[in-house]
């Protein structure tokens, strides 16, 4: 993606995270959503953030799933104490990616933050194939996935 980026110096000196923070001005008080994810869905969901002028919903990206960085999620998640609704959501079928393997882990440190917070999953539905197929169910799948993320829990 054209903004995932690293300077020469973040290269040569930086450090690796295991979860990276909310990256645009959110203020924490306000969040009741938390919206995890892993790899690029990450830009199509902070754009439709944007764009929907959201703020209160933050976005946190696991960067390693094994071992999991139960102490850095925690961390995350601490910066907001008025969490009522939890994400994971993922571009991969649900029987593929992050979420079959690692939500167990996802839902243990949430539970420690919140534990009447449950975590639920925004992606597609499980298939054989890692992809749609269609260019256009693509794109409508990835829609429905990314609205029902950034949407409230009824």
């Amino acid at each position: 993606h054209k903004e995932a980026t690293s300077s020469l110096e973040e290269l040569a000196g930086g450090r690796f995270f295991e979860v990276l923070g909310e990256t645009d001005e959110i203020e924490a008080e306000k969040v009741r959503r938390v919206v995890m994810c892993s790899g690029k869905v990450y830009y199509d969901l902070r754009e439709a953030r944007r764009e929907r002028e959201l703020d209160d919903a933050v976005i946190l990206r696991l960067e390693t799933l094994y071992p999991f960085p139960e102490e850095q999620l925690f961390g995350e998640l601490q910066k907001y104490p008025n969490i009522v609704d939890a994400v994971w959501c993922q571009e991969e079928p649900m029987n593929q990616g992050a979420w079959y393997s690692s939500q167990h882990h996802m839902r243990r440190v949430l539970f420690r933050h919140k534990p009447d917070v449950y975590l639920r999953y925004a992606g597609r539905e499980a298939s054989a194939a890692p992809a749609a197929g269609y260019m256009s169910l693509h794109v409508q799948q990835q829609q429905e996935f990314i609205n029902e993320a950034l949407a409230e829990q009824e």
